[in-house]
């Protein structure tokens, strides 16, 4: 087998193996391909399971960040509850858990792949297996998959949020723009990939809007928090200012 490069990056190394042999019916052909879909997205899954700001605030500080703030295990509730220091490992490890699930799902099956690992793993820290699927809202995630999968568009998205968050200070705003920004132009600038892409992105969208959607209510009413990195609020969940922040579908950002 003669695998370059671009071989790899395009179609995996199960999508060259196939087109090389030219395995493309019967028994072996259906098993590769389960085989290889299984794992493109059974793994990023779990790795999207793996909740760093509840193990994190755990390990560190023998507490539960759904304990504390909004209630919500992410890097924003990090950021209130603890300070910098731990919401940076919080992205770090949200973020590695990304690269890890797409790297994987770009070796197994190229391009395709890689949009399938992601999605995967958005879903798995939604929805994670590991906290009675009750997550977080998947942001740090969807951006380090987009990075991965087209960095043209991730930069766009990350320069596009930065600019939105610095000057409104509030994070879901900017979340849930980039989100709906992202499948137009991805469709845009996605090049040669095929438009089977742009079903992981509008899904991917969907999600982050979806899991935000308490969010844009207390955004349309005025009374969305606004994000501060001067002090840290460590408050109790169920204290009534925390809790104005605290998201009706699960316990996490």
């Amino acid at each position: 087998m003669n695998y370059t490069f671009d071989d790899v990056y395009s179609k995996g190394f199960l999508g060259t193996y196939l087109e090389q042999t030219g395995t493309e019916t019967g028994g072996g052909f259906f098993l590769l391909v389960t085989l290889g879909f299984l794992v493109a997205s059974i793994i990023p899954y779990l790795l999207g399971s793996l909740n760093f700001a509840v193990i994190l605030s755990k390990r560190c500080f023998h507490e539960d960040i759904r304990d504390y703030g909004s209630g919500n295990a992410g890097m924003t509730n990090m950021l209130r509850t603890y300070g910098t220091g731990p919401a940076a490992l919080t992205l770090a490890g949200d973020a590695l858990k990304a690269v890890l699930a797409v790297v994987i799902g770009r070796l197994i099956w190229g391009s395709i792949g890689a949009y399938v690992a992601g999605l995967c793993c958005v879903l798995g820290h939604v929805f994670p297996v590991f906290y009675k699927f009750k997550g977080g809202k998947g942001v740090v995630v969807t951006c380090v998959t987009i990075l991965m999968t087209n960095w043209l568009v991730g930069v766009i998205l990350i320069s596009f949020f930065v600019l939105l968050v610095a000057a409104t200070r509030f994070i879901s705003l900017g979340s849930v723009m980039c989100a709906l920004i992202y499948p137009l132009l991805l469709s845009r600038l996605n090049g040669s990939d095929p438009s089977l892409v742009l079903l992981f992105a509008i899904a991917i969208a969907a999600i982050v809007v979806i899991k935000h959607r308490t969010n844009i209510k207390r955004l349309i009413e005025g009374k969305e928090n606004k994000i501060s990195f001067s002090h840290k609020e460590k408050k109790s969940a169920a204290d009534p200012a925390a809790s104005e922040d605290h998201s009706e579908d699960g316990k996490g950002s």
